[in-house]
């Protein structure tokens, strides 16, 4: 489950998009089945988390983005703070010679 601050945001988000209690959200909702989102209001939210929380939503990561609550994880994952890479040992360089010696 996302960070419990990601989903009062984007609940409060809705809340205020919808004119509802905030009460009456939950993370389990689905945006269109049980809150009567449309189409054109699922992107117009969307666009509002983008301003929230300063990050751009990608065209093709919409279709997974049906419920409150993975709106909130999808969020939460691109707020993470991205790992660092794993330090590579280089490996001494072995120097070997193709010529023949000249007897």
């Amino acid at each position: 489950m996302a960070d419990r601050a990601i989903v009062d945001k984007i609940i409060q988000a809705l809340a205020e998009y919808l004119k509802r209690d905030a009460s009456t959200i939950k993370a389990a909702h689905h945006l269109r089945d049980d809150l009567g989102l449309d189409s054109m209001a699922v992107i117009e939210l969307l666009y509002k988390i983008e301003e929230t929380f300063d990050l751009q939503i990608p065209d093709q990561d919409l279709v997974g983005l049906a419920t409150v609550g993975s709106v909130a994880s999808y969020v939460e994952g691109r707020l993470a703070p991205a790992k660092p890479a794993a330090k590579k040992t280089a490996k001494p360089a072995t120097v070997t010679s193709t010529k023949k010696r000249k007897a």
